[in-house]
């Protein structure tokens, strides 16, 4: 089986690459084929992209897939209306938008897998990037993105601000959704706009101009209440020593000014996520930052001093955002 989801007699592995491809690569010299040749050196068994754009009407999925198989690797994938988009290396079974966008509410995609015999249902998101309420604490407006007077620190005044995108209302279309799938193995990726509860805590709240701010982020909240895992925070509680960043990643081939959103400020979160809904046989192997292990930090480019393990680009890095992927080993 020409796959990273191998089996051996006790069970199977499923590598899991969740991509913002920041408006399909345009944005970066060389970024399509640069998105082709990450996908293809990796190799994972599901990819799911945020920023698809089908620009000039030409749509991203085939595209993507004839670069890769000009690099020798088979994958599948189905066109969408959505700005979200999967690969696999399993034939598609059905898809189909569970959220669709409207007015940059966001989308969420809902692809059905089967893998050796396993259903395998997976959610590509990328969820509205409106009221980015992070950079309250941090003196900017998650709304017009300029300066404040002072910064935000007042948690629930955050939350509330945070409660005003459209995030929470696709979150919870999506838990509706999955509910239908039990026995199922459901997967949600993607660039959330929104980090995580469990990076914004008591630990973290003098760290990376948190300001003292700790905030329960709605999206994080609900998919825990819910039962759902952080695939990451799984494999590394510990978001002192792994903050995961994904945002905003260092691109060498970009200027500092076009990859910052509060340039004086240290905007770094963790913002791209990989979630699964535990099943007593899945395990979360391993998870890695694919990336440059620079992030920018008040208009620098400045190197990660974390113990999150990196794996670098080949050459051009065709996004501003790290991706996130997955290992999960099913029994």
């Amino acid at each position: 089986m020409n796959s990273a989801a191998g089996r051996d007699k006790k069970g199977m592995e499923l590598k899991v690459l969740q991509m913002n491809i920041w408006q399909e690569g345009t944005m970066v010299k060389g970024g399509f084929d640069a998105i082709a040749d990450e996908v293809a050196r990796l190799e994972p068994d599901i990819v799911m992209f945020s920023e698809v754009r089908n620009y000039h009407g030409k749509m991203f999925i085939p595209r993507i897939l004839h670069a890769l198989k000009e690099r020798g690797k088979t994958y599948y994938g189905e066109n969408s209306p959505l700005d979200v988009g999967v690969l696999s290396k399993y034939p598609i079974e059905e898809q189909a938008p569970n959220c669709p966008s409207e007015e940059d509410a966001g989308s969420v995609l809902k692809t059905r897998i089967r893998i050796n015999g396993k259903m395998v249902v997976v959610y590509s998101a990328h969820l509205d990037y409106t009221h980015y309420a992070c950079y309250l604490p941090r003196g900017y407006s998650g709304v017009t993105w300029k300066k404040l007077d002072a910064p935000v620190t007042d948690g629930l005044e955050v939350e509330k601000s945070n409660r005003e995108s459209m995030r929470d209302e696709a979150i919870h279309h999506f838990i509706e959704d999955s509910k239908k799938e039990k026995g199922s193995i459901i997967l949600l990726g993607g660039d959330f706009n929104e980090p995580s509860h469990l990076d914004w805590n008591e630990k973290t709240k003098e760290l990376w101009d948190h300001h003292g701010a700790v905030v329960r982020w709605d999206c994080s909240t609900m998919l825990a209440k819910d039962g759902f895992k952080d695939a990451y925070r799984t494999k590394f509680p510990n978001p002192v020593t792994h903050p995961g960043f994904t945002f905003p990643s260092d691109n060498e081939l970009v200027a500092e000014q076009k990859l910052s959103w509060a340039p004086d400020a240290d905007e770094r979160d963790r913002i791209d996520f990989i979630y699964f809904k535990p099943l007593k046989e899945m395990i979360v192997k391993d998870a890695v930052i694919v990336g440059p292990s620079k992030s920018i930090v008040r208009s620098v480019r400045t190197e990660e001093n974390s113990s999150d393990r990196f794996v670098t680009p080949l050459g051009v890095w065709p996004t501003d955002h790290k991706a996130v992927m997955v290992t999960f080993y099913i029994k």
